[in-house]
């Protein structure tokens, strides 16, 4: 039985329409919209297609299943191809821009629903295998709202983070007025917090827009305008250091402290030229007794031990600090009020005693710098200190050449030891567990 290759479309018509038996497909067209057809396979699938002329050649594209459209759907699609094809269009482009269009719509919708705070949350969940616990800290800071009662200190509530004004700003509203207004609004009673935050957001931000979810959403340029680094405050590079005069009171007033593990951290630190840090996550396994050497977790990859880990010597001093403090925990200085069971914040009970000391003003970072600057004293060979801190080696001699073993560094290391603790009237002990004598009070 012949069919029709020219029809109507109706329901009916659509529906009776088949592929004949022995064929793998046929075609039908539609009398009222031109290049309107429909294309019938040996499987029963059917569908609606559309077929014209295109700067010459015939051209043909499928508009999509009859179970998807309706006739007038299918001729209103149609006609759109045709128009197209007039402006000499073919149904490929045509195709290509409504996808892109659709897609574009699909981003609008997109940025206005995600906000900062649901990327910041994961952006910190990405990351944070790669961060040390104050920079991890740091981020959960920033985001913090206001009221929640402190896990240590009865009555003390939490105090808004810097970034929580931002947190509920979708990306397609972070504009680079906001920032600029957020900005002004902490530089008035934080503004030192705001230019560290300000760093935060856009290392986020720029996490944000090299993932494929976010592709697109955010443009970076945009939002760091002038105006918006302008207002950015100029952070000081801090000074704070110990001079030897100050190292008598400093012993003095520092051993006082009623908590031991307080005390010996912050006289540790002054003593090693560690990193904050560094020495709050140092471990009983990390202390070597017998051997006389601490095991550090570099935040640098150091030469001289381990990836991640650099190895200085355990002097006199500090080993009879260490030996003499709690075994609560795997840490060495512990807490046992803290939640992850070490020392955390000490600046409560440091404080009172470097005003006592008359060095009121002195941050802990500033007793590494201060170990540095004091080592000068001893004319102790820079790379030996460099590498007793852990810097990263700088010149060509420290990076390829120079293997100093932990007997070469003890022996330095001791001598800066020895003479910090003359200037404080402390005789340095020639052995652990010898009492410490002083030689003079002020």
């Amino acid at each position: 039985m012949a069919i029709a290759n020219k029809v109507n479309f109706t329901a009916g018509r659509v529906r009776d329409f088949t592929c004949p038996e022995g064929k793998k497909e046929a075609y039908l067209w539609d009398t009222d919209t031109k290049g309107l057809g429909l294309r019938a396979y040996a499987s029963g699938k059917k569908s609606y297609i559309f077929q014209g002329w295109v700067n010459g050649k015939s051209q043909r594209t499928v508009i999509g299943p009859v179970d998807t459209y309706s006739i007038e759907e299918a001729r209103k699609e149609a006609t759109k191809y045709k128009q197209a094809a007039h402006n000499h269009q073919s149904p490929i482009q045509v195709k290509q821009k409504k996808s892109a269009d659709a897609a574009k719509e699909q981003l609008e919708i997109k940025r206005a629903k995600v906000t900062l705070g649901e990327v910041w949350a994961e952006y910190i969940e990405a990351n944070k295998s790669g961060w040390g616990e104050k920079h991890y800290n740091d981020h959960l800071k920033a985001v913090q709202p206001a009221g929640i009662p402190w896990a240590r200190g009865k009555g003390r509530v939490t105090k808004q983070g810097c970034l929580f004004p931002l947190i509920k700003v979708s990306l397609g509203n972070l504009t680079a007025t906001k920032i600029k207004n957020w900005l002004d609004k902490e530089n008035q009673t934080r503004a030192g917090v705001a230019a560290q935050t300000y760093r935060l957001l856009f290392a986020c931000l720029s996490w944000v827009s090299e993932q494929n979810d976010y592709s697109g959403l955010i443009d970076i340029t945009a939002l760091r305008t002038k105006a918006v680094k302008k207002t950015v405050v100029r952070l000081q590079a801090r000074d704070d250091v110990l001079q030897k005069e100050q190292l008598e009171g400093f012993f003095k007033y520092v051993r006082q402290i009623q908590n031991p593990v307080i005390a010996a951290f912050v006289q540790t630190l002054l003593l090693t030229g560690a990193r904050r840090g560094e020495l709050a996550g140092l471990k009983w396994s990390d202390v070597d007794f017998q051997w006389n050497g601490l095991t550090i977790r570099d935040k640098n990859n150091s030469k001289g031990g381990l990836d991640g880990t650099r190895v200085i010597p355990l002097t006199p001093y500090v080993a009879n600090l260490l030996n003499q403090l709690p075994r609560r925990n795997e840490w060495v200085f512990s807490s046992p009020t803290g939640k992850t069971g070490k020392l955390t914040e000490p600046r409560k009970s440091i404080d009172p005693a470097f005003k006592a000391a008359g060095i009121e003003g002195l941050t802990l970072h500033g007793l590494r710098r201060s170990f540095s600057t004091l080592s000068e004293w001893v004319e102790v060979p820079a790379g030996i200190v460099a590498q007793i801190m852990g810097h990263k080696p700088s010149a060509t001699a420290e990076k390829h050449y120079k293997q100093r073993p932990l007997d070469l560094l003890r022996k330095w290391h001791t001598a800066i030891e020895a003479w910090i603790l003359e200037q404080a009237g402390i005789v340095q002990p020639t052995q652990m567990d010898q009492r410490l004598t002083i030689v003079k009070e002020a």
